[in-house]
């Protein structure tokens, strides 16, 4: 008899002890992990499969080559590497063999992006980064807002009930805030959290990653990507994660598989993280609370908040010439840096001298005080607040 064979004989007598002593039959889950391809070499792969065995909470199924250790372990062999590795995670999940994977650089369908999740280092909490992988939408702000569709799923699935959601404040943001806003007025179930800083406010700034401020993060998927790296490996140098859960699970409306993302560059750390994320998504039921949500923003008009952000080619029109100048000194903020001068433009147009500028909470339009509430009215009518 085999020695693979041998230990799921045990595995299973195990599972039945374990079943008499607590009473329960419930079965066990079972996540995937492809354990080739890291720049680290297989030992971080093996370090973190036993770390996972000592927890006993689900069945790890390897996947990949074999190995003097594997044996040890439910194995899948496989013999082209990644390529017939991903087949084979493909074809367990598809069957319901196992109810989740933690991959390397697994290449998702434009619509799905992952959900990362990081330690903060100011209070030791755990935030969901929103996203970190793939791309929810070919354009930047419709798929942050997307994004924070995705965040809010992975946050629930995890057993967070009522996640707190801030938007980075990156290129879009003031943008998204007003889409997320509407889609929030419209009936989608969507709790803003607040910055730590003395403004306030759901735009996040620096010091609110760092202490946790919001329970998820929106953002593009390339800062996303930064910051997950950044936040994993700042005390190693860069060359080894050693902090976080990874990239996280690709979610997206019409996807439903549990696959998890890691970096190449991820330690043993970060794969047992990695793993017990998906896990903890398994066991949630990630697939039926992404249908859910989805439903519920699709009936909030998502399709149609996400329309609205689409590009419009405007025909070339003259410039307003500027009023004559005036001494600016009340800031207007809340506007996407994109959109500062037609901002301005729009202010010049009905004789109000403006400028744009850029303060410390990010961009603004300046004008005089006296003109300061008229400003602001005519802004809000155009869209730009």
């Amino acid at each position: 008899m085999s020695n693979h064979v041998k230990n799921t004989v045990k595995k299973v007598f195990e599972d039945l002890a374990d079943a008499i002593d607590t009473g329960s039959m419930e079965k066990r889950l079972k996540i995937g992990l492809t354990i080739d391809g890291s720049e680290l070499g297989p030992d971080v792969m093996k370090e973190a499969a036993y770390a996972i065995r000592k927890k006993n909470l689900f069945d790890l199924v390897l996947i990949g080559d074999d190995a003097d250790w594997t044996d040890e372990f439910i194995h899948v062999s496989t013999t082209d590497c990644q390529k017939d590795a991903y087949s084979k995670m493909e074809e367990l999940l598809e069957t319901g063999e196992i109810q989740g994977c933690v991959t390397l650089h697994y290449n998702f369908p434009i619509g799905v992006s992952t959900v990362g999740r990081i330690v903060t280092p100011a209070f030791g909490k755990e935030v969901l980064i929103a996203t970190t992988t793939g791309t929810a939408s070919a354009n930047r702000n419709e798929a942050m807002v997307l994004n924070a569709v995705n965040g809010i799923i992975a946050a629930k699935a995890t057993g967070i009930t009522h996640p707190t959601v801030g938007i980075l404040n990156v290129d879009g943001a003031r943008t998204v805030e007003r889409a997320l806003v509407t889609l929030k007025k419209n009936g989608y179930d969507i709790i803003f959290g607040e910055s730590r800083r003395a403004d306030g406010g759901a735009v996040l700034r620096g010091n609110d990653l760092l202490t946790g401020a919001v329970d998820v993060v929106v953002c593009d998927s390339l800062t996303g990507n930064l910051l997950m790296k950044l936040f994993s490996s700042f005390n190693s140098g860069g060359s080894y994660e050693v902090l976080g859960s990874g990239y996280g699970p690709g979610i997206g409306e019409n996807h439903s598989a549990n696959i998890c993302i890691i970096s190449r560059a991820s330690g043993a750390p970060v794969i047992t993280g990695a793993l017990m994320y998906a896990y903890e998504l398994a066991r949630g039921q990630l697939p039926k609370i992404s249908q859910a949500e989805y439903q519920q923003a699709n009936s909030a008009k998502l399709k149609q908040i996400c329309e609205s952000l689409q590009p419009v080619v405007i025909e070339h029109q003259a410039k307003a010439a500027a009023p004559e100048k005036e001494v600016v000194t009340s800031e207007i903020s809340g506007i996407d840096v994109m959109e500062l001068d037609d901002a301005v433009a729009v202010l010049w147009k009905e004789n109000i001298y403006a400028e744009s500028g850029m303060g410390c909470t990010g961009p603004i339009v300046l004008v005089n005080e006296a003109h300061y509430e008229s400003a602001r009215t005519l802004l809000e009518q155009a869209g730009y607040l």
